[in-house]
């Protein structure tokens, strides 16, 4: 492959930066021949964050936005696959679906050749993007807010029991962000009819911990999307009433995050 385009950037003019990292559906061929039938379709895609968010452009936000899927390599983990939580969850290159079914066939997964090429062409794509998008926000601002935005099933069993929270916001246990951006992001939830957690099973993966450095003046918050808020109740379309409800929020949002200033 000799043009991977490994990921999409519109540049904006504000503080504030969102990224998607997994809301990619493209393949390598190598990848492509390998995946059973169940992955093939993609099933733990953060689906339509891009049509979610698509007033982050008019609002003057920039996006960094992924276009291959997590199934060829994951963005939101750190490039050794070191792991992140104590609980189960995927790796950089995962080999089973959430469903717990494998990714790919018997003796279909990539090889250690293919892997290594997407780290360069793709991890490193992504994240070189992410960082440069980062350093020119703080130097035209003085600080950069990154919006790691995301969505999953709302039931997971191998991840998480019961029924997923609607907003579950991420900081790295405080980490990543002082409380009051986190405070600000629960307020437009609040005002709203849907439910959120902070810190739960979702704290922030690689992303959020990576660059979420408040000592340097770069902020970081995950927003994971619990996906029964504006799919369809079958498969991965989205729904026209719910919609609505949900982008909202998000305008809210990220107007919030463009108005907030760093004590």
């Amino acid at each position: 492959m000799n043009d991977w385009h490994a990921v999409t950037v519109q540049q904006g003019h504000s503080p504030v930066i969102v990224s998607m990292p997994h809301s990619g559906t493209g393949l390598t061929p190598e990848v492509a021949q390998g995946l059973t039938a169940a992955a093939a379709q993609l099933p733990d895609t953060d689906w339509h964050i891009p049509a979610l968010y698509q007033m982050a452009q008019t609002l003057g936000v920039t996006s960094v936005c992924a276009n291959y899927s997590r199934y060829v390599i994951d963005l939101n983990r750190p490039l050794d696959d070191a792991p992140l939580y104590t609980s189960p969850t995927t790796g950089l290159f995962p080999h089973i679906l959430f469903s717990e079914e494998p990714v790919f066939g018997p003796n279909l997964a990539p090889s250690q050749a293919h892997r290594e090429a997407c780290k360069t062409h793709i991890w490193q794509a992504y994240h070189s993007a992410l960082d440069a998008q980062l350093q020119r926000i703080k130097q035209q601002y003085g600080y950069a807010i990154l919006l790691d935005a995301h969505s999953i099933a709302s039931q997971v069993p191998m991840l998480f029991s019961g029924q997923l929270p609607d907003f579950n916001w991420g900081t790295h246990g405080g980490k990543s962000c002082p409380d009051s951006l986190l405070q600000l992001a629960r307020i437009c939830v609040d005002q709203s009819r849907f439910s959120q957690v902070s810190n739960g099973r979702f704290k922030g993966g690689y992303i959020t911990r990576h660059y979420g450095q408040p000592e340097q003046a770069i902020y970081a918050i995950q927003l994971e999307l619990g996906q029964d808020t504006y799919l369809q109740d079958q498969g991965y379309e989205l729904s026209a009433d719910k919609l609505p409800h949900v982008q909202a929020v998000i305008r809210d949002l990220l107007q919030g995050l463009i108005a907030w200033r760093p004590l």
